[in-house]
């Protein structure tokens, strides 16, 4: 049997973190198991539905690599079919009109609770005979629920499942308007979709055993449950927006890198051993669902922000100057020229040792395309004291002298500049750091020197002299 997944958002919004790890645990199970992965957008739901929310939904899957096996499917288009098999429900007894209005469902609620009961549908037309309905209302349709009994969802992670039936009540199939609900469209279009297993938040674990009777009295074969256990903030509370519960494209706006956040929800709730760093192909080998933990996870910035530099520094060069141009050219406020980022790609395997994102590599890289005089930040200009500057002259005139430009020999002409001045090597290069880059931290200092070439290096340090 091929193993069929599907990720089933409905367009009311972003693509938010725990969406994002639903729909990577089913792809990683699809591709893992070689079978399909399919994507479904629940838009049922038609005022708060959005394209802005699709197209949201459809890039945050697309930057996290998660790629879709067949065309997706819009569940709105799909209402006819799913009033049909409510209507075969209705013609094998399995399903029947309930005429109660919503004064009287309201009054049926009250009195349960006041009664101490769940404030449940009370089955009042569930055996009435139709010629009992009332003239000119229009109906809903009810699933005739098994009233005695249990229902056992058999989970995957959770293990079985007990639901008293008592407890579970006709649930509506058909609006009074024929519009289908969410449980009856849900169930239709697994089976239709042939999804053969549902990896989804345990939140939805009510839901699971409603749409295990529905499909029980269909006859169509029960798909595979497995209910992974919702996000949590660091503090053990649900999971908000002070936590992380943001949209995909938020983390991107902040300098995270798709495989590094795939990497991190990976971790969040699902293991292998002690391992941290899991590459895609890795953790499409390894990905199962005994892994799973039944415990919350718990959402930490701390550790992803560390995730995220391990794979900045472990990134192609050139994929990270594509990925900071188009920032450099915001700070800059003009477009970065190819020599520019020859000049940055020079420099990337010192820049990306300290980044933690995007957005700080970018940052730590304008200091090579910054335009003289530089601006220096107040942590720099204290550095650039009298005794500093005299020294930096002396050093501007050694380094002019430099028959070799290389790091090496900047190297030995600043140490034999640091001797001569009987200073240690610290009490030179940063006030040198200062006047090179306008900051107190940047890659190796002979580095810097290396890359912004002689001319730049010379030209910027006179510069902070005469500040």
């Amino acid at each position: 049997m091929t193993v069929v997944t599907r990720f089933a958002p409905s367009p009311t919004g972003f693509l938010h973190i725990g969406g994002a790890r639903t729909a990577l645990f089913n792809w990683l199970y699809a591709r893992h198991n070689k079978g399909k992965f399919l994507l479904r957008i629940e838009d049922t739901d038609r005022e708060r539905s959005t394209d802005a929310a699709i197209d949201a939904i459809l890039d945050g899957l697309n930057w996290l690599g998660l790629d879709w096996d067949e065309d997706p499917v819009f569940q709105f288009s799909r209402r006819e079919r799913h009033a049909e098999v409510a209507r075969e429900l209705l013609a094998a007894g399995k399903a029947y009109y309930c005429y109660a209005s919503r004064e009287e469902l309201a009054e049926m609620r009250e009195t349960a609770r006041a009664e101490g009961r769940p404030p449940i549908y009370d089955g009042r037309w569930r055996d009435k005979d139709p010629s009992a309905a009332p003239a000119g209302v229009d109906p809903v349709v009810r699933f005739k629920s098994p009233n005695h009994g249990e229902t056992v969802v058999r989970d995957l992670v959770q293990g079985d499942v007990t639901f008293a039936n008592e407890q579970l009540d006709d649930m509506i199939l058909l609006r009074a308007d024929g519009t289908p609900t969410y449980m009856l469209s849900v169930v239709v279009d697994d089976h239709d979709m042939g999804v053969t297993d549902i990896i989804r938040g345990d939140d939805h674990l009510t839901n699971a055993a409603r749409q295990q009777q529905l499909i029980e009295a269909i006859g169509w074969t029960v798909p595979r449950y497995t209910h992974i256990p919702l996000i949590h903030g660091p503090d053990g509370a649900k999971l908000s927006k002070r936590h992380g519960a943001l949209g995909v494209d938020a983390y991107r706006d902040m300098g995270y890198l798709p495989e590094a956040l795939r990497n991190y929800l990976l971790r969040l709730g699902w293991s292998h051993g002690d391992d941290e760093v899991i590459s895609t192909a890795q953790a499409i080998d390894w990905f199962n669902l005994e892994n799973i933990g039944k415990s919350a996870a718990r959402f930490d910035f701390a550790k992803l922000e560390n995730l995220n530099g391990i794979y900045i520094r472990d990134a192609d060069n050139a994929y990270l100057i594509s990925l900071i141009a188009p920032i450099l050219a915001e700070m800059a406020g003009q477009e970065i020229s190819s020599n520019q980022l020859k000049l940055i790609e020079k420099a990337m395997n010192g820049l990306k040792e300290r980044a933690k994102s995007v957005n700080s590599l970018a940052e730590s890289s304008l200091f090579l395309i910054a335009e003289r005089p530089l601006t220096l930040d107040e942590k720099a200009k204290s550095l650039i004291t009298e005794e500093a500057s005299a020294v930096l002259t002396r050093l501007a005139d050694r380094l002019e002298a430099l028959e070799d430009w290389n790091a090496e020999d900047l190297e030995a002409a600043v140490r034999a500049a640091a001797e001569a001045e009987s200073l240690k090597l610290g009490k030179i290069a940063q006030p040198l750091r200062a006047a090179l880059t306008g900051t107190t931290v940047s890659p190796g200092i002979f580095d810097v020197l290396d890359v912004l070439g002689r001319e730049q290096s010379i030209g910027r340090i006179r510069d902070a002299v005469l500040a």
